[in-house]
Parts: structure tokens; C-alpha cells; sequence
């Protein structure tokens, strides 16, 4: 299965010009189709440890991750973003990130409190959008969601450097080259 470079959604340029072809039938996505997707969206990736596909950015890392088996298998785009932010203003980030979730379909964002190897507690934020895959899904759909999830994640970093005032990312949105 290969993904037509036209069925990727365009946000804001040019309209593309659509294929007529009739709808395929259902997939089941897997990392290669995933991998394709990130090349021809021409994001640099990596895979982790523990397998995991992952697109690292300057301020945080989107991962693809397969989970689950037949047909409760899910795919889940999860971003771990790296800002570190004091327990102290867990309020202020729940309304804040309360705010996003509530505007937004996704990325739904949750706080994870992150102690390091000396007690030293911070908060991080990760945002995350899940897809039930098992059963097969259309591939126009999954190409879609997964543009859309990886742009959300993109725009939800931006949107938290305005909300707080904090510093201006140096990069362009384009995948760091730390990997």
C-alpha cells in the first residue's frame, strides 16, 4: 500500500488537485506506512528503544506507537513536550491546558509530574489523539488524522509559548536535527 502524495492535506497552500479513484478499501496501518507518510511529509524520525517511531523536534518529540493486538489494536500519536514547568503553577497549566481541550479536538493534553534522579520534581505536559485501527480504516482517513494530529501538536507548542509568555522556539516547525 502507498500513499498518494495528493491524498496529504494541504494547510494553506495551493489546493492539490485530486485523483478520481474510487474510495480503497480498508488498512491496517503499520510503522512502514507510517515511515512513508513522515518522508513524504519530509519529517526526519528515528526509532527509539523500545521500537517506537519518533520525530524529534527542538522543544519536544512526537512518537507513533501501535498498541494492542487484532482488533483492539490502537494507534496513538503522543508528544512529550520538553518545557519543564514548576509544580508550583500545576494550576495555571491545568487552566490553561483546560482551555486548549476544550477548544480543540486534539491534541488532548494532560500534565505528567516528572521527578529526576535527585527528588527534583517538575511538570511536563504531554498531548495525545488515538485511533482504533484493528479492524482496518480507510487509508485517506488515516492520512489525514495523522497530518492533522502531527500539525495540532505543532500548533498546540506554539500556542503555549503565547499563552506564557514564554521563549520564542529558534526552529521553523520542521523536525530538529538531534536525532
Amino acid at each position: 500500500m502507498t500513499i498518494d502524495p495528493s491524498s496529504i492535506p494541504n494547510f494553506g497552500g495551493k489546493p492539490q488537485p485530486q485523483q478520481a479513484s474510487g474510495p480503497a478499501g480498508p488498512v491496517v496501518p503499520d510503522q512502514d506506512l507510517v515511515k512513508q507518510l513522515l518522508d513524504q511529509m519530509e519529517l526526519k524520525y528515528v526509532v527509539d528503544d523500545e521500537g517506537d517511531l519518533a520525530a524529534p523536534w527542538e522543544d519536544f518529540r512526537t512518537y507513533f506507537m501501535f498498541r494492542g493486538e487484532g482488533d483492539q489494536q490502537v494507534f496513538s500519536v503522543r508528544t512529550f513536550y520538553d518545557r519543564p514547568h514548576s509544580p508550583e503553577d500545576r494550576v495555571k497549566i491545568l487552566d490553561a491546558i483546560d482551555d486548549w481541550n476544550r477548544r480543540t479536538l486534539w491534541p488532548k493534553i494532560y500534565t505528567h509530574l516528572h521527578e529526576d534522579e535527585g527528588g527534583a520534581a517538575t511538570l511536563r505536559l504531554i498531548g495525545e489523539a488515538q485511533m482504533l485501527i484493528g479492524t482496518g480504516v480507510s487509508l485517506e482517513h488515516f492520512v489525514s488524522s495523522t497530518v492533522s494530529w502531527v500539525r495540532a501538536s505543532i500548533e498546540f507548542d506554539k500556542w503555549l509559548v503565547e499563552q506564557f509568555g514564554l521563549e520564542k522556539p529558534e526552529s521553523d516547525g520542521s523536525p530538529s536535527d538531534e536525532a
